[in-house]
């Protein structure tokens, strides 16, 4: 099973793309170490407060893979830097 996840999220307190894309190699780094999963910026990489980020997971149990996703919306969920704003979670 497939299972991946579009998550868009707000920078409230970023004041340049410098800050932004030094706080999402955090936030993408620390997703792959903890959950093996893949990210990837989107869209609105020109966007100092604004970003799409892709979460995708492989896994032959639906549940597992369920379970890694919700996971890494947690974890995305502990930033206070960012606010997760739009989130859509597709399984292929």
């Amino acid at each position: 099973m497939v299972i991946a996840c579009e998550v868009e999220c707000m920078f409230y307190d970023g004041h340049s793309l410098k800050e932004k894309r030094s706080l999402l190699k955090s936030v993408i780094t620390n997703l792959q170490n903890k959950l093996n999963v893949a990210v990837a910026e989107l869209d609105y990489q020109d966007l100092w407060q604004r970003t799409k980020l892709g979460i995708v997971t492989i896994s032959a149990d639906k549940v597992l893979a369920e379970k890694v996703i919700q996971q890494a919306l947690e974890l995305l969920d502990t930033y206070s830097e960012l606010e997760r704003t739009i989130t859509h979670v597709e399984r292929l």
